[in-house]
């Protein structure tokens, strides 16, 4: 069988696990659980703007490109059992709900109905699932064209990942299962399937195997070890109020969903080294066979420490990016040292930064010595 034929095999088999997965997740546990008691009897539906009557905006005048005010407006609903209504609406535009009608918009109509009969009728929402989908699209194009079959491998894999992560963790959750070793096991299929379409069965993907999961346990471990002597489980992360909520209608355990938080955010860039230094020393042993393990070793941790500064400084910027508002919040606070470094919240995304990158500088020397000497080995490389 030629190498083409064995990818396209293992793309396929992929695929089918995709599907497998996704038909099996109910089984394990099924979404949509809670009642929406807030939008008791409030249906969605897709609808749009024929006309704006009246519009009395006005410029905020504490945020800047903000209007508020009311906007009198005719509506028509585009599906459901209203469909081809119109109905004329007053549409508050506020600073939490600021949506702008104009004309010919198409939205997201809320509407409350009693005995079948429209009580109520808001905009919800703009429609932007079409602009999403188009991006979507783009993504993918740019992606084949660039990438030809590694483009497709990567998609695949990528499908993979969100697969698992939706499809088969979140299930495992809700379940019961601890959150730790649910994403400990989603890491560890989508690295071996990840790496696997890259470089086939051989010895180069059971290096970054190893080296990846080796760097993503240890990231949990530590963030794990501080996070407990520091007297951080999680309970009072972001949206803790809504998982206690969530926690009361199924067997959710919150304590662990930090670590692994830490586990799936730092998967991607201790990948990445993983890959990279497992690339460099296989491909300066296929040059030079006559190096020995501490040649491969010295040389590996010297690529290995340039790619250290920037993978570190790629994750605590991607956790900066994610906590911006806490940071803007906290900076704005008149809060003395004492009660500011001793916050739960600021703590929590102290350790999931730190965590991962200590797993990154981790990966380095466990990828170097494990490759120097599998590849050193009398088989083919």
């Amino acid at each position: 069988m030629t190498d083409k034929k064995r990818e396209i095999y293992i793309v396929i088999v992929i695929m089918l696990l995709c599907v497998g997965i996704i038909f099996t997740s109910k089984s394990v546990f099924s979404g949509g659980f809670v009642e929406d008691k807030l939008n008791k009897n409030i249906e969605y539906y897709k609808g749009k703007v024929v006309t704006v009557s009246q519009n009395s905006l006005k410029d905020d005048p504490y945020v800047d490109n903000v209007e508020i005010g009311l906007q009198k407006c005719k509506v028509k609903v585009l599906e459901g059992p209203f469909e081809g209504e119109e109905h004329e609406i007053n549409h508050n535009v506020s600073r939490a709900y600021n949506i702008i009608a104009k004309e010919g918009m198409n939205v997201v109509l809320a509407i409350y109905e009693e005995n079948g009969q429209i009580e109520d009728i808001n905009i919800s929402n703009y429609q932007r699932s079409h602009i999403i989908g188009v991006l979507a699209i783009l993504f993918i194009v740019i992606t084949l064209i660039v990438g030809k079959f590694k483009g497709l491998k990567s998609l695949i894999s990528l499908l993979f990942t969100g697969t698992s992560i939706v499809y088969l963790m979140l299930p495992m959750l809700f379940k019961g299962v601890s959150p730790i070793l649910a994403a400990i096991l989603v890491v560890a299929l989508s690295t071996v399937v990840t790496l696997t379409l890259i470089s086939g069965f051989n010895k180069k993907t059971m290096v970054s195997v190893i080296g990846t999961l080796s760097g993503v346990i240890l990231s949990a471990i530590i963030a794990f070890l501080f996070g407990r002597y520091a007297n951080l489980s999680g309970i009072t992360m972001n949206d803790a109020d809504s998982m206690f909520y969530l926690a009361e209608y199924s067997e959710l355990r919150i304590q662990g969903l930090m670590f692994a938080s830490i586990i799936i955010a730092a998967l991607g860039a201790v990948m990445d080294v993983a890959v990279s230094l497992t690339s460099a020393i296989f491909e300066l042993y296929e040059v030079n066979n006559k190096l020995s393990v501490k040649d491969l070793i010295k040389s590996g941790m010297n690529i290995g420490t340039d790619m250290i500064g920037t993978m570190c400084n790629t994750l605590i910027l991607a956790f900066a990016g994610g906590s911006l508002n806490t940071l803007i919040l906290l900076y704005s606070a008149s809060m003395n040292k004492a009660q500011l470094f001793n916050l739960d919240i600021l703590g929590t995304e102290i350790i999931q930064a730190l965590s991962g990158s200590i797993g990154i500088i981790l990966t380095v020397p466990i990828t170097v010595f494990v490759a120097s000497y599998i590849c050193t080995k009398k088989e083919k490389c």
